[in-house]
């Protein structure tokens, strides 16, 4: 899952919801450095990844993308899966996206100066760009798909994806409300065994 699904997840809470936002852009020895509040989203964070990357609904799509974007289909598919988040919203939230998305900025503006510097220096650009309500139009996830084509070393083909979902957009629709609704359930679960409310 990626940036709109890993905020979603965390509940409305605020510290879990930092630590669940910065766990890609910091390394195992500075996860000690944050409060236990901020661990706990880092944890949150793995979790989800790991139990989205091992789903087989989610497999079947990741198996879909593979004849374009070979090893790094399961990246891909993270990104789709925002945009299919965005596109059925209303499914998974009360809040309105516009609202959850302005509430994100904010929070992470509060907290700009505990945020890893990549994400300092990116933050801007996400809340000007309006990333997080982006990812149900088109052009943003189009957006997505080309940044990653300009910061990769190699030949890459990222922003085929996009084509290649609506060549099967069913599919992969249906399969992200079998799988989505269970990873919901899945880390509401991890946050009752492993951390306290006040998280």
């Amino acid at each position: 899952m990626n940036y709109l699904a890993h905020l979603h997840l965390s509940n409305h809470k605020p510290m879990l919801t930092i630590g669940n936002m910065i766990a890609d852009f910091i390394n195992n020895k500075q996860v000690a450095f944050y409060s236990p509040e901020v661990q706990a989203g880092i944890k949150l964070h793995r979790f989800i990844d790991t139990y989205t990357d091992q789903h087989p609904v989610v497999r079947q799509g990741t198996e879909r993308l593979r004849p374009t974007q070979g090893k790094y289909a399961p990246v891909v598919i993270d990104i789709l899966y925002d945009h299919l988040l965005a596109v059925n919203w209303d499914k998974y939230s009360t809040m309105s996206l516009a609202e959850f998305a302005q509430k994100q900025y904010v929070l992470l503006e509060e907290n700009l100066k505990i945020l890893p510097k990549k994400l300092q220096k990116n933050l801007p650009k996400m809340i000007s760009g309006n990333w997080l309500e982006g990812y149900g139009k088109e052009k943003g996830i189009r957006y997505t798909l080309e940044r990653m084509d300009e910061r990769t070393k190699f030949p890459s083909s990222f922003v085929t994806a996009f084509d290649t979902l609506q060549e099967s957009f069913v599919l992969f629709e249906n399969e992200f409300n079998t799988f989505y609704p269970e990873l919901i359930q899945k880390s509401t679960r991890f946050q009752t065994d492993n951390f306290s409310s006040e998280n």
